[in-house]
């Protein structure tokens, strides 16, 4: 199946001044944003503290059930609906010892509000703050060491210049992805870590496509100038370009508005991160290597 007809120009080099300033615009703004509020909202997994989900024959609003703890005291509780109706989500800011006393105080103040048999509570998790640091800075490193490893791949495979326009394509990924979660309030957690590598991983699957036709067509095309070469060579993976990143964005699509709020966070991030791997393979990824080949030392000798 071919979307776009062979012979297409789309003058996507031409615009690529834009896309550099619209994205460095962007991702300058979530590092600022992130630096202003302290970081993003790490969730139990990174943060510490324990976490009840409980769920209520007859569903009350979130407000009832804040209303209902407010007597116990427990500090900075966060309720937050989870699953299906009647599910909340109630985090505390406490762990070891006081996590199963906090339990029995909360299932007696709910029982009191809502009456007895009305609440049932389904799990009760707890990560102290010293291993919820020690995951974060393990996730921080996940993802620090699979975006070096992903540049060295492509610059092992193609030159120097094409593995600095993937690292940089990923930097610009991650970035958008974690810049949009924050924004839409949602939790890093452990989850969320799982999607950025996939994010990474699919930002990267794409960008090989684009760098392998450019590749493939300096070899073929050696009278034509690098901007047209590479501008061809993203025509002429464009329409494949389209069909990937359609496809698994339907996919994460049906995901987000019907995988309930369990996968919603990882759902989410796999949108954002799909739509800017592909825009960042065609806008940021490429023109740097363009970039690199005005330099002096010319056309790669690999």
């Amino acid at each position: 199946m071919e979307l776009i007809k062979p012979g297409t120009n789309f003058d996507f080099v031409g615009i690529r001044y834009y896309a550099v300033i619209v994205s460095t615009i962007l991702n300058l703004a979530v590092v600022l944003f992130l630096i202003a509020r302290g970081g993003p909202n790490y969730g139990v997994d990174f943060s510490g503290g324990t976490v009840m989900q409980v769920k209520f024959k007859t569903p009350p609003s979130v407000s009832d059930v804040r209303g209902a703890l407010a007597s116990a005291e427990f500090g900075d509780v966060t309720i937050q609906d989870f699953g299906a109706a009647g599910e909340f989500l109630i985090r505390l800011p406490m762990t070891g010892e006081e996590t199963a006393k906090a339990a029995v105080q909360i299932t007696d103040s709910l029982s009191s509000k809502f009456g007895q048999g009305q609440v049932e509570v389904l799990r009760v998790e707890s990560v102290g703050p010293r291993v919820g640091s020690d995951l974060r800075r393990k996730a921080i490193l996940a993802v620090c060491f699979s975006t070096m490893m992903m540049a060295s791949y492509i610059w092992l495979r193609f030159q120097w210049r094409f593995g600095v326009g993937a690292a940089v394509a990923l930097v610009h990924d991650v970035l958008i992805t974690l810049g949009a979660l924050v924004v839409m309030h949602y939790e890093i957690d452990l989850t969320i870590v799982a999607a950025l590598l996939t994010v990474v991983g699919y930002s990267v699957h794409d960008t090989v496509i684009v760098s392998d036709r450019i590749r493939e067509n300096m070899r073929k095309s050696r009278r034509e100038s690098m901007a047209q070469i590479i501008n061809s060579s993203i025509n002429e993976t464009l329409s494949r370009t389209i069909l990937t990143s359609g496809t698994a964005l339907l996919v994460t699509l049906a995901l987000y508005f019907l995988g309930g709020s369990v996968i919603n966070g990882f759902a989410f991030a796999l949108v954002i991160g799909f739509i800017t791997g592909t825009y960042s393979s065609i806008f940021i990824a490429s023109p740097i290597v363009l970039a690199f080949e005005r330099a002096p030392a010319g056309r790669g000798k690999r």
